[in-house]
């Protein structure tokens, strides 16, 4: 289908009000509902869970599995246009829309994403436009792919192709055993292995681009990782070196622009060392949907990543986003709602509330929580963004509120 504009509050030519579906139903889902209702727009979740965080908010809840042929179909008789919240949703489903309703992103451009062979292939053909390529690495597939493997591969990463995300679907190998033993451990299933570099930092770029070719591009996130999940990121002036930033949002652009993707991008990079001592940026992996790192677009930036969503979607003008405040994100798993210092294996406990009047009371401080029913240990919960006039005051403010909730400084 062609894009169209669609104008928030107006009716559809069926006389319902515009109404906009998303395929997921988890908190991503749960803030693109906030944003396209605060403008005016209907929405209508598809997800199988009951209890949805989206699906709790929105104005209709179809219950059903994303690949269900009748649950398609009432989304498509309900939507005028439908976007995803998370990549792992069958691209076959997408398509299936597509054929009825304008989709963003577009099924190809989430195949890709679904796909780190297919990735990877397509980083490398935008390397030449966006001046950064992915990390030396190699497909392997099969006995005889896992044997021709270059040995200045190793030590590396061995992720699985498919639904590796937050750390899990990947194996550190150091050598060629233990790099057959991890391919073993995978299943055999079909994996990339990257070459292991010295990390220097880790950061992203969050663009949105309209149906027309335009793209606006958000400010350049920094993101620590604990336990392979997103802690913190960090964004104000000086977090990544300029000249850095400049070229991570340059790629981005070329990579969206490329895939002629319409909709929100985040592309993840690792800011690396040279043997020389000198750093560079290398390409890790893209997500065609908000991300966690954009949260803070929620409370420091003029629009948000969501609205931005939104807007691509309807076909709405994207105005180029202004960050008027510094600001750092605080990820908020599952774990603050047990004992302090509670491992995993504590998560049968009682869950207690986190302090949250005591962060409240500190300046700058906006709490997000999800509508999750069950808090557990590595379950994305929420997030709070830290807000402030100053990079001082915004990592000062920071450090208290990690104290309070018991968190490990990171950095901050």
């Amino acid at each position: 289908m062609s894009f169209k504009t669609l104008l928030p509050g107006s009716p559809s030519p069926n006389g319902q009000p515009t109404t906009l579906g998303v395929m997921g139903g988890g908190q991503l889902g749960r803030m693109f509902v906030q944003a396209a209702q605060a403008m005016g727009f209907a929405t209508v979740v598809l997800d199988p869970d009951p209890a949805s965080p989206a699906g709790q908010i929105s104005h209709h809840h179809i219950r059903a599995a994303y690949d269900d042929e009748p649950g398609l179909a009432q989304l498509i008789q309900r939507s005028d246009a439908i976007t995803t919240e998370f990549e792992n949703v069958p691209a076959a489903a997408l398509a299936t829309l597509a054929a009825q309703r304008t989709v963003a992103p577009s099924a190809s451009c989430v195949a890709v994403a679904q796909d780190r062979v297919k990735e990877k292939a397509h980083f490398e053909q935008c390397a030449p436009i966006s001046g950064v390529a992915p990390a030396p690495h190699a497909v392997i597939t099969t006995d005889a792919s896992l044997a021709a493997v270059p040995d200045d591969l190793l030590p590396g990463i061995l992720k699985t192709a498919r639904m590796g995300y937050d750390g899990k679907g990947q194996l550190r190998v150091a050598s060629r055993a233990q790099l057959a033993e991890a391919w073993d451990q995978l299943d055999k299933v079909p994996c990339v292995l990257e070459k292991m570099l010295t990390l220097r930092a880790e950061c992203s770029v969050i663009v949105a681009r309209g149906a027309d070719g335009q793209v606006v591009s958000f400010p350049v996130q920094k993101n620590t990782h604990h336990e392979g999940i997103l802690a913190i990121t960090e964004v104000f002036d000086g977090a990544i070196e300029a000249g850095l930033a400049q070229r991570a949002q340059a790629s981005t652009v070329a990579i969206a622009n490329h895939l002629r993707y319409v909709g929100v991008l985040c592309v993840e990079y690792f800011v690396v060392e040279r043997a020389d001592g000198t750093t560079d940026l290398v390409v890790n992996e893209m997500a065609p949907r908000p991300h966690n790192s954009g949260h803070y677009t929620q409370n420091a930036c003029d629009i948000s990543q969501f609205e931005a969503q939104v807007r691509a979607l309807a076909g709405l003008p994207l105005p180029v986003p202004r960050q008027h405040s510094p600001t750092i994100m605080i990820n908020l798993l599952g774990d603050l709602w047990f004992e302090p210092n509670a491992v995993r294996a504590q998560a049968s406990k009682t869950p207690v509330s986190p302090p949250w009047a005591a962060v409240l009371a500190l300046p700058g401080t906006h709490l997000h929580l999800y509508g999750k029913l069950g808090a557990r240990p590595g379950r994305k919960m929420g997030h709070l963004n830290v807000t402030g006039a100053s990079v001082t005051r915004v990592r000062e403010t920071t450090a208290q509120a990690l104290a309070l909730l018991g968190l490990p400084a990171l950095g901050v």
